[in-house]
Order: C-alpha cells, then sequence, then structure tokens
C-alpha cells in the first residue's frame, strides 16, 4: 500500500470514527493537518495571524461538516478546500478594504532598526468614553467566559490570558498540541456564540 492510499485510509478510519461519535478522531485530525493546512494558508494570506485565524476557522467549519462528509472525495481534499475558500475569502475581504495599501504600525520602519512607527507616535489617553467601552467589553467577556464549560474557560485562559504557548497548554493539560488547538477552536466558536452576533 502506497504512503497516499495509508493517508487516505487513516483518514477515513478517523472520520468513521467521529461519526460514530469518537470526539479524540478529530483532535487527532487537527494532529494530522494543522501544519498542512496552517502552511498552505499562511502561503495564500502571507500573514501569520490571519492564517491561524483561517486554519482555526477550518478546522471549526470541518468540525461543524464533518458528519456530513459523504467521501466523494479523499478527506484532505474537502479539508484543503474549506481553507482554501476562507482565505480566498479573508483575501478578498482585505483587498476590498485596500489592507494592501496600507502600514502596520508593529512593523519596523527599516531592514537595520527595530524601532516601528508605533514607538514614534505618542500614545493617546484614554477618554472616559473610551474606559466605559472597554469596561463593559471586558464585561461582557467575563460573563461570557463565566459560562463557558471548565474545560473551554480553562484552556482559554491559559492561551489568552497568560499567553502560554500550544504546547505549554499541552504540557500543563497533559493533552497532544492537537487536541489543544482543536479545544481551543472549539473554546472561541462557543464563546462567540454566547456573546451573541455582534462578536461573530
Amino acid at each position: 500500500m502506497t504512503t497516499k492510499a495509508q493517508e487516505v485510509a487513516l483518514d477515513r478510519l478517523l472520520v468513521d470514527r467521529f461519526k460514530q461519535g469518537d470526539e479524540s478522531a478529530f483532535n487527532e485530525i487537527v494532529s494530522r493537518y494543522w501544519d498542512r493546512i496552517y502552511s498552505m494558508v499562511n502561503q495564500l494570506l502571507r500573514n501569520s495571524q490571519d492564517a491561524e485565524e483561517v486554519t482555526q476557522d477550518a478546522f471549526i467549519r470541518a468540525h461543524r461538516g464533518l458528519v456530513n462528509f459523504r467521501g466523494e472525495a479523499a478527506f484532505s481534499t474537502w479539508l484543503y478546500q474549506i481553507a482554501t475558500n476562507l482565505a480566498r475569502n479573508r483575501y478578498w475581504y482585505w483587498w476590498r478594504r485596500k489592507r494592501d495599501h496600507t502600514v502596520s504600525f508593529d512593523q519596523p520602519l527599516n531592514s537595520e532598526s527595530d524601532c516601528t512607527l508605533a514607538d514614534l507616535i505618542p500614545a493617546e489617553v484614554e477618554t472616559p468614553e473610551d474606559a466605559t467601552v472597554t469596561r463593559e467589553f471586558v464585561n461582557r467577556i467575563a460573563d461570557g467566559m463565566e459560562k463557558l464549560g471548565a474545560k473551554h474557560r480553562e484552556i482559554l485562559i491559559l492561551r489568552n490570558v497568560k499567553n502560554l504557548s500550544y504546547e505549554e497548554i499541552a504540557v500543563i493539560l497533559n493533552i497532544s498540541v492537537g487536541t489543544v488547538k482543536s479545544r481551543i477552536a472549539r473554546a472561541r466558536e462557543n464563546l462567540r456564540e454566547l456573546l451573541g452576533e455582534e462578536f461573530q
């Protein structure tokens, strides 16, 4: 059996396990494909933050749609198609907003210096209105976090509050990096649903 045939057979096995209710099968899928999907999306978008978000969204979409996956194409083809479509959508979204004509405040001014545009611009003083909006936003996020299940709340705190890497979280929780990534994706999806449409 060729390597490609083995890959396809393993994908079919994982999809079947997932359809039978084995959530760990999806974690294995994430582990197998995360780096490949991220690499492809990053090549398309040329922006690591956008690539990470699109990769995460691709796995969220795959998780939602996997029960309806008919297997007419290879699973990897189906997953790459989801990621490619999301990357295209992201590209055209930013292209319509002329993102390619903008300058990042965090980008170094030149190759010889670490100084950024943000370093040269004085920081604005937060107005009372801005402080109120920020406080309301933080309170809404905190309320949403309280409504999450313990596993999802814990993993979002480790990633977004403690700023730990996927690898550090995996060690702390004694789970694989793929499980960390898929759990974060599902936790963020649940939090978005709890917070409502304005956070979608």
